[in-house]
């Protein structure tokens, strides 16, 4: 895996860092933690986090479906933990969702009116005053949070993907770099690395159970998400338009390669050791979901990833309505196959998972995550991270312009995808990518 280390970006949201990388060896991904150990056997951990005291008070920025279900994760997850403090950008977000959060764990919320924000600063607001956040807006935020967060010095769960371009993905990491110098904990939301299945699956993988790895093909074929929540005769403006229906905007979600389908590059990450391709190129477009109030991403795409070795990564992603949904990873090697999904592996050395039930994945972050905090030996595994969302900003890269991109190309790149200014007015999307035609910067 490579490290690629930024200079450190100003700190106002607008302006993240331009200056290039270098490329060195990144650490290795997750870190084990035997606290993890611990809390599965059902021991007590001692409390060691910043407040010293027995609560972790825990804060919530980016109050949609996926935040509230990970607020209710991490309120499972330790009894000691207390939600005191939520963000959104909309008001009625924090109303919707923060009534779900307190049935699901009404003695452990505590958030009055006085402690529920909005706006594009609210985040500052929430971080200020907790042990723990959890970042779950839409991902164009991540990099701006994070690194307040870290300068703050509050442990942080960042849902996926870490940026929607390479300035915000410099930024991301030199957040997690810094987070490392202060024992700071960081999560990911790449869930499949901690679903125990896939995890041994993988394991076996990775210590050569199929072999030498030839080829990994992964494939996240839907029929897409959510349809837009607002006309825009319905918002105030532009911005809210965007912001209400986020995921049809670049700028916001990154398209669903990224946002989405990053989930089946991260099994490619996972199974090369997180070392970084040499190139990349790639194909796809908007066939079927063609109508204006679908913004400006694509609805399919096909990349082929080239490393060294002569290895090829092979990810195919698309949202159709109306044809077959499939969702499935597979890792192939010079002694046999490994289906990631099926947790088996063909060939030489068959072996199949056959335990019983299984723990959520999505629990199981959180419970990783706050048994580390309390046993004094936080997890930052952002740089795993930070390399699957390179792979995924290289695919969709290589798609919108038609060019052969490569890691370098992505991490020196100076392409901002940031609106000028942060404030509810007008907002011009760019127009729909032309391969060929839509420059890189």
């Amino acid at each position: 895996m490579i490290d690629r280390t930024p200079s450190t970006g100003p700190a106002d949201a607008g302006s993240p860092s331009d200056s290039s990388p270098t490329r060195r060896d990144f650490l290795k991904g997750t870190t084990a933690v035997a606290a993890t150990t611990a809390v599965a056997a059902g021991f007590s951990m001692p409390l060691v986090h910043a407040a010293g005291s027995s609560t972790i008070k825990i804060g919530l920025v980016g109050c949609g479906g996926r935040g509230s279900g990970a607020a209710e994760q991490a309120l499972r997850a330790d009894s000691g933990n207390k939600l005191v403090a939520v963000a959104d950008a909309f008001q009625d977000r924090i109303d919707d969702h923060l009534s779900l959060i307190k049935n699901a764990a009404r003695d452990q919320v505590d958030v009055p009116k006085d402690r529920q924000y909005t706006g594009f600063d609210a985040y500052k607001q929430v971080i200020d005053q907790v042990d723990v956040v959890l970042l779950t807006t839409p991902p164009h935020f991540r990099p701006i949070h994070l690194a307040y967060a870290v300068d703050k010095g509050v442990h942080a769960f960042v849902e996926k993907p870490m940026a929607v371009d390479g300035p915000g993905l410099r930024r991301f990491i030199q957040a997690v770099k810094d987070a490392k110098s202060k024992n700071l904990s960081i999560v990911n939301g790449f869930c499949w690395r901690y679903d125990h299945p896939r995890r041994e699956t993988m394991k076996r993988v990775r210590e050569g159970q199929i072999g030498e790895i030839r080829a990994i093909e992964t494939t996240y074929n839907s029929q897409g998400v959510w349809d837009p929540r607002r006309t825009r005769e319905q918002c105030a403006s532009d911005m809210e338009y965007q912001m209400r229906n986020w995921y049809y905007y670049c700028w916001l979600s990154g398209d669903h390669i990224v946002e989405q389908a990053v989930h089946g590059i991260d099994t490619m990450g996972w199974a090369t050791h997180d070392r970084d391709p040499i190139r990349c190129w790639a194909v796809g477009g908007r066939q079927s979901r063609t109508d204006a109030k679908y913004g400006n991403i694509w609805d399919h795409f096909s990349v082929v990833y080239e490393y060294p070795d002569n290895v090829r990564g092979y990810h195919h992603c698309r949202h159709w309505v109306n044809t077959p949904t499939q969702v499935k990873d597979y890792v192939l090697g010079s002694k046999g196959m490994a289906d990631v999904f099926g947790n088996a592996i063909t060939g030489e050395n068959k072996w199949r998972h056959r335990s019983g039930k299984k723990p959520d994945m999505y629990q199981v972050e959180h419970n990783e995550m706050f048994a580390a905090i309390r046993a004094g030996h936080p997890i930052n595994n952002g740089e795993h991270a930070a390399h699957t969302t390179l792979l995924a900003l290289m695919g969709r890269t290589a798609a919108y312009t038609g060019k052969v991109i490569t890691p370098e190309l992505i991490l020196n790149s100076k392409e901002d995808l940031s609106p000028k200014r942060y404030e509810f007015g007008p907002l011009i999307a760019p127009a729909i990518p032309v391969p060929g035609f839509t420059a890189f910067a």
